[in-house]
């Protein structure tokens, strides 16, 4: 019987819980033996120009070993991130020390090098920075504007643009129906906060990182710091958490190399939660118009969606997220027009890049919004609509506006499944009952339907290997890098599945270049679909090659051998065996190496209700019920997909009930903590309802899709809808995000 699709316990979590993880702050490694610490001063204006910096008096400072601002680095900058139209204006380009111009609260502007952290934290303090403030551009219609420019010699704020609209898209439509709506810019926040460190061994030298792809993070320092790939060496050991923010590597943790360099001694650093809230990349950040138009029977024929991102400060992959949104913006649906235009723009914010979805759940809350508008408008239920709508399972695979090409998909199927476990015609007759009696509290019951693209960057591959150790005992290498996810489990799963070692006897290995110099890294959901492709075919060339060593060891034909608890015998004659221990040691080493690519990326979907109640009178919403249908083809192990499932709606219902990085008009963050950053909490969810659908791909060996993201996609529509839903018998459309007390209250008293 196959181990593959059971409930397996993970096996990364006796050691996180009893003796805990190794992060970087906890690294014990030799080479770190005296190591200094490195602590950033920070700008505390989010536009200004730099007169001066006195570094005097931290220099004294007891522990100080150097202080180093701008002037000093002669590394270049970052370049710009991929645009939507191109590269950025190469002017864009992201300093690792701002040496004339600060471009956001909490850009570093120097570092303090200190034989303790409390000394750099006081040390830090002394550094002093004049500087002349120039107007700060926070709302991206000012900076469309091009008023105020935070690169000059660029000439302009905008860093691409895509598509031109056609006057006559929503001709022939009997509805059509606008709105402007936010999907507001959230911090991701790890548990684990940024952290690095550098060791310089002769002229190799060894980067130590919090990050989710380790072979990007060394190209990227090889461009940097102007070295061949043998002489740098970049590990990423247990990682509390990324997100997406934790894809490319930091300018403060790439400074750290330089730094140990020219200290001649390793270098640690590691942020606090208020540097991480300004420092480490923000996410979402669009500004959208929706208009959509149809037939008065709830057909939509035409839809278009124009995008102004909010890119932060210096353009990185923000400036291309607005691309992920077009390929996915037609959703579920099948609508024969569709249009995306987008703009970005730079403002004096913290840079934006990707957070858990990374423009597909703009694409997402933005359709499923229109759709619940064009509901509302023609006086059809929200459920209806979106059935009359989905493309059906003989449309597959099916060719969207947006160019994609969707591989399987049961929409219908997975509405159905949804309605029916919530008993969806009871919850509308509550609802209409408490609507009748005119409560005070009001039930909202909100839909999303959803599809994602998983691995978009399938053509990329991913790296796997499998290695029997002389003891029998199994070897896996590969180039994703988990961060919570449960690879070790995964992985060690489809080995034993294969080879028949027992799951203890597997050893999964991840992010360190030397041992593994070819891999991409974990994002955009591709592990599983990828780097368990990868493992599973390495696994698959390790048995073809062990039958045929069995084969004549024993010295019988391979059709006549067959693998039982990891041992080859004759079929039907369990007398005579070989070990995997045996055939590595007669190979001298047995192993396989495979780099897995898919034809095109796969894309996983579902629908999510949500289930509220609204105060009238406090425009408090309670969260009450969520149930949803997440279908990312065969599943593996069901422990480790529910708990993707439940980590993602929880972020997700998040975004549209609560969280929200704000700046005033000078570019201030206004909630730069964890006391005023309303992060999601258990007290706040209710128990999740996952329902099971598998609709497996012919793009993988294993018929999986990816799960990542999938649960935050459906999530916020749906928790947005519901709110919205709650109070349309009082003539709200619209609520942006997040629908917060305040302004649910003000949407109430403003019909």
């Amino acid at each position: 019987m196959s181990i593959l699709g059971t409930r397996v316990e993970r096996r990364e979590d006796p050691h996180l819980l009893t003796a805990g993880g190794v992060y970087v702050a906890d690294l014990a490694d030799p080479a770190l033996h005296g190591a200094l610490h490195a602590t950033y001063v920070r700008s505390p204006l989010a536009h200004a120009r730099i007169t001066e910096i006195d570094t005097a008096d931290a220099r004294a400072m007891p522990g100080v070993a150097a202080v180093y601002t701008g002037a000093d680095v002669d590394l270049p900058p970052f370049p710009p991130g991929g645009g939507i139209s191109g590269p950025p204006p190469e002017q864009m380009g992201r300093p690792h020390l701002a040496h004339d111009t600060v471009r956001h609260v909490g850009e570093p502007v120097a570092v303090v090098l200190t034989e303790t952290a409390a000394q750099g934290e006081d040390a830090a303090e002394l550094v002093s920075v004049d500087y002349d403030p120039l107007d700060a551009v926070v709302d991206v219609d000012d900076a469309l504007t091009d008023d105020t420019l935070l690169f000059p010699d660029a000439g302009t704020n905008t860093t691409g643009s895509i598509g031109d609209a056609d006057d006559a898209l929503f001709d022939g439509c009997e509805v059509v129906v606008s709105k402007r709506i936010e999907n507001q810019r959230v911090a991701p926040v790890p548990l684990e906060v940024r952290a690095a460190a550098a060791a310089w061994e002769g002229d190799k030298v060894t980067l130590w990182l919090s990050n989710q792809n380790a072979q990007a993070c060394r190209d990227a320092l090889m461009e940097n710091l102007s070295l061949p790939a043998e002489r740098i060496r970049v590990v990423t050991p247990d990682v509390g958490g990324g997100f997406g923010a934790k894809i490319g590597v930091e300018n403060e943790a790439a400074l750290l190399a330089w730094l140990a360099q020219q200290a001649q001694r390793p270098v640690r650093w590691v942020e606090d939660r208020g540097e991480n809230m300004v420092g480490m990349t923000h996410g979402r950040a669009q500004r959208q118009r929706i208009t959509v138009g149809g037939d008065r029977d709830g057909r939509i024929k035409a839809y278009r969606l124009d995008i102004v991102q909010d890119t932060g400060a210096y353009p990185r992959m923000g400036a291309f997220l607005p691309m992920f949104t077009k390929m996915m913006a037609s959703g579920v649906y099948d609508i024969p027009r569709v249009e995306c235009t987008a703009r970005c723009v730079v403002t004096n914010t913290t840079p934006i890049a990707a957070y858990r979805g990374a423009g597909r759940p703009e694409a997402t809350a933005a359709v499923e919004r229109a759709v619940d508008l064009f509901a509302a408008e023609t006086g059809i239920d929200p459920s209806e609509v979106r059935r009359r709508n989905l493309i059906r399972p003989e449309q597959f695979p099916y060719a969207t506006p947006g160019g994609m090409t969707y591989d399987t998909g049961e929409y219908i199927a997975g509405l159905d499944a949804v309605l029916d476990a919530a008993d969806y015609p009871a919850l509308r007759a509550e609802q209409d009952e408490r609507r009748r009696r005119g409560d005070a509290k009001q039930l909202g019951l909100g839909l999303a339907s959803y599809v994602e693209i998983t691995a978009p960057n399938n053509t990329e591959g991913e790296h796997g290997s499998v290695e029997i150790r002389p003891d029998g005992s199994a070897l896996v290498l590969t180039g994703s890098s988990p961060h919570g996810q449960g690879h070790w489990t995964s992985y060690a799963m489809l080995v034993s599945d294969e080879l028949g070692i027992d799951l203890d006897r597997i050893e999964v290995v991840h992010g360190d270049t030397d041992r593994i110099p070819n891999g991409v890294g974990t994002m955009g959901s591709r592990s599983l679909q990828l780097g368990g492709s990868a493992v599973h075919r390495a696994a698959t060339d390790v048995l073809d090659k062990g039958r045929k060593l069995a084969a004549e060891l024993i010295e019988i034909d391979e059709s006549d051998l067959e693998l039982t608890g990891g041992n080859w015998q004759v079929r039907g004659t369990p007398g005579v065996t070989v070990s995997w221990a045996q055939l590595a040691e007669r190979a001298g080493g047995l192993n396989a190496e495979v780099h897995f690519t898919e034809d095109r990326p796969t894309f996983p979907f579902g629908t999510h209700l949500a289930v509220v109640e609204v105060d009238t009178e406090t425009g408090k919403v309670d969260y009450l019920r969520h149930i949803t249908v997440d279908d990312a083809g065969r599943i593996i192990n069901p422990v480790l997909t529910e708990g993707q499932r439940h980590g993602g709606i929880a972020q997700g219902a998040a975004q549209a009930l609560l969280e929200e990085a704000s700046y005033d008009a000078d570019g201030n963050p206004q909630n730069a903590t964890l006391a005023d950053y309303a992060i999601v909490t258990a007290a706040e969810l209710p128990s999740f309802e996952l329902l099971t659908m598998e609709t497996g791909t012919t793009l993988n060996p294993l018929g999986v899709k990816g799960i990542g993201e999938a649960g935050t996609i459906g999530a916020t529509p749906a928790v947005q809808n519901a709110v919205v839903d709650a109070l349309a018998h009082l003539g709200v459309r619209h609520i942006d995000m997040p629908t917060t007390p305040q302004r649910v209250w003000t949407a109430i008293n403003e019909v």
